[in-house]
Parts: C-alpha cells; structure tokens; sequence
C-alpha cells in the first residue's frame, strides 16, 4: 500500500497524530520497564531454597533469663523432638531462611587483603543440619565429627578456637574460584585463620534479600553448633501431612523444659508459611505494576479508538468517495490499520527511547539492574497488537461506509 496518502493525512492532523505518538511513547516506555519489573518480582518469588520447605517446620524460642546450662538444655532439646513420632530430624541453627535479618560476614581470599571479596551468610550448624535441611552436596563431603565446635567454647577467647572447615554454595564458590574446584580451598572471615572449604552444595539461600539477587546464595556453613539462645531457631522435617501435628508436639516438648523460656508464636510456623509472608511484598509490587500496565495499554487503546473514530467520522466523504472509485472494505481497512501502525511504530521508536532512560535513572536511585533488550521488543509487539485490536472497530466502520454517501454528499 502506498503510504504517501497517509502521510499527507497525518501531516494534516499533526496535533492529533502527535498525542497519540506521545501517549504511544510513554506508554511503551512504562511498559517496557514495568514488565521487566514484574518479571524480577515473579523470578524472586519462585527462586530455588535449596531446602525441603515442603517438609520443615520452625519453632523459635527467646530466653527470659541467664542459662548457665543452656548448652546442655539445647542437647536436650534436640534429644527430645528427634524422639517424637513423625519428627525425621531436627536441628538448632542461629537463622533460618525467609526472615528479614540475616548474621553476614566478609570473605577474603588473603590475610592481607583489605577488602572484601563478597559479604556471605553465617549458618552455624550442629550435626544433623545438613540432613534437616536437606541440602544437596555436589562436590566434596559433609563434616566429620572431630570439626564440631560448641559455639560456647569458640566464643571464648582463652580458648583459641578457630573455624576448622566449613559447607560452601556452588553460587559462592563460583563467585570466590570461577572455574575452579573450590574443594580444599580456603578464605578468611571468622577472625585470622584459613577457613578451609570441604563441601559445596548445590543451593542454600540467605535469610535476608541483603546483598540483592545476585548475592542471594552467598551462604556459609560452619561446624559451630549454637545453643538456643543464639537464634534459637529450631527446625523439624516432618512428613508434609504431619507438620501441623508435629509443630503442635514440638512446641509442648520444648514448653516442658523449662519454664524459663518463651515461644515466639508469631515465628513458629511451617517454612512455606515464612517464604509465603516473606515474598508477600514481592507478590504485591508485581500485581500493582500489572494493574498499572493494564490501565495504561487501556487508556491508551481508548485514546487509539477515540482518534480513529474521530478521523471516520471527519473523513466520511472522502471513503464513500473511494468507494465509488472502486476501493473495496479489505482496502479501506487495511487503510487504516496501517495508519495507526505508522503512528505505534514512531511512538514505539521514541518509547524505547524513553524506557532507556528511566531504566537509567532507575539503577543510579535504586540500584536497578539494566534494562535486557530483549524486553524493548516485546514491548514494541504488545503495543504494536494493541494498536491494531484498538483500531479495528473504527477502520471496520469504516469499510462498511457505502458508496452512496459520496453521491448524498455532494
């Protein structure tokens, strides 16, 4: 189709044209943006633990006094809720994942390095930590138990103690040795002495977002067994079908041994629950930034539909006219399809445009990643068919113009 007409059309109605390529423009820009956005939030939500979420549960407890004994009364702990039907294993870590506050360290290659090659995670870890969690060891070998420290003696200084081995994840190791086996390795974080890395596993995320996305499985595991009052987070695998069951014994078990010690109700909850609240404002930015979405391609599709409309009604003699010439309703059609695909395609030109620089100003205020070419495209195409579904009730009428008004008109 020869689209000098059109242009000469357009030049005639530049103001008109112009707000649509403005609205075209910005909305591709927002949109652009705004599916990248959405994209980031669904990808966290869904992101990999590493663990058997399915099948933990997590009772946390907080102290109301001092406990000279409170190792031994965690060994009890333990003891205690292995013993209960259902219960596969329990453990006692200092954190847990999907809570907002995190114990994080530097990691450096070289004694004498002075800063930081990343900032990891710190799970202290008694013996049955890796099997409770269920955690996936891809290279090397779990602890032996001659490596377990009691975190009461470590944290003494006459002691002398340091951190003989510890459980790295592969993200880690890929970060600290790329292409490397990081097995037999070691770096510096917990105090002066090499820490030497005996295992990789496969995924262990942080409990906080810290560090964002790309930090996320920058996690540690020492051999340092804590005691309740660090953390005091107590973590069950249970079948699935008895987690509620379990939670229920476990929280009484743990009451009965001592009365000294108080049960955070809020945070005793099975481990889908805490990703479910922990992601919960995730879930909501994506929905809003769809909703945003949706009313801008609407608002904009409206704008589309009330222009064409406009232009019919301005240009009715001229289609019965073209009609009478011959012109048929797949022409005329295609007449203005293609008019309103000249208008999205400038709009859309000038909106990448625009979508580049709000991505720009993005990550200098917020730390945004750049903005993948790939979604500038699939803006263009989601914009470019909501131009042509807008337009296609107008250009109809259009076509359906008979000849017989050009003669009524003359």
């Amino acid at each position: 189709m020869d689209i000098r007409p059109i242009l000469s059309t357009l030049m005639r109605h530049k103001t008109a044209a112009a707000l649509i390529v403005l609205e075209i423009a910005l909305t591709c820009a927002i949109i652009c943006n705004a599916l990248y956005m959405i994209s980031g939030r669904i990808e966290q939500v869904r992101e990999t633990s590493g663990i058997v979420e399915d099948e933990l549960v997590r009772v946390q407890i907080t102290s109301i006094g001092n406990d000279t004994g409170q190792t031994a009364r965690t060994r009890a702990d333990l003891a205690a809720l292995r013993a209960l039907p259902g219960v596969k294993e329990a453990t006692l870590t200092n954190q847990v994942p999907f809570v907002n506050s995190s114990w994080n360290s530097g990691v450096r290659l070289t004694q004498e390095q002075q800063q930081s090659s990343l900032v990891a995670t710190s799970y202290m870890a008694e013996d049955r930590f890796v099997d409770t969690f269920g955690l996936k060891l891809v290279a090397g070998r779990g602890f032996t138990p001659d490596e377990y420290v009691e975190y009461e003696d470590f944290d003494n200084p006459d002691a002398n103690l340091s951190i003989p081995s510890t459980i790295i994840t592969r993200k880690m190791a890929d970060k600290l040795f790329p292409g490397e086996d990081p097995v037999g390795k070691a770096f510096y974080s917990w105090g002066d002495q090499p820490i030497r890395i005996v295992g990789v596993v496969e995924h262990l995320v942080r409990p906080s977002i810290m560090g964002g996305p790309e930090a996320r499985e920058y996690s540690m595991i020492f051999p340092v067994r804590p005691h309740y009052n660090l953390g005091g987070n107590y973590v069950i695998r249970t079948d699935p079908a008895r987690r509620a069951e379990v939670l229920a014994a476990a929280k009484k078990v743990l009451q009965g041994n001592g009365a000294d010690r108080i049960i955070l109700e809020d945070n005793s909850k099975t481990f889908e629950e805490l990703r479910s609240e922990f992601y919960q404002a995730p879930r909501a930015m994506a929905w809003l930034l769809g909703i945003v979405c949706v009313f801008l391609l609407l608002v904009t599709a409206l704008g589309i539909i009330g222009l064409a409309s406009f232009w019919v009604q301005q240009r009715t003699k001229q289609i019965g006219v073209r009609r009478a010439l011959g012109a048929t309703r797949g022409q005329i059609l295609r007449y203005f399809q293609t008019e309103n695909f000249l208008l999205a395609t400038i709009g859309i030109a000038l909106g990448m445009l625009l979508a580049f620089a709000i991505n720009q100003l993005l990550m200098g205020k917020y730390e945004m990643p750049r903005l993948p070419l790939l979604y500038l495209p699939a803006g263009a195409v989601l914009l470019w068919l909501m131009g042509q579904v807008a337009v296609y009730a107008p250009a109809r009428r259009a076509a359906s113009i008979p000849p017989a008004v050009a003669t009524r008109s003359v």
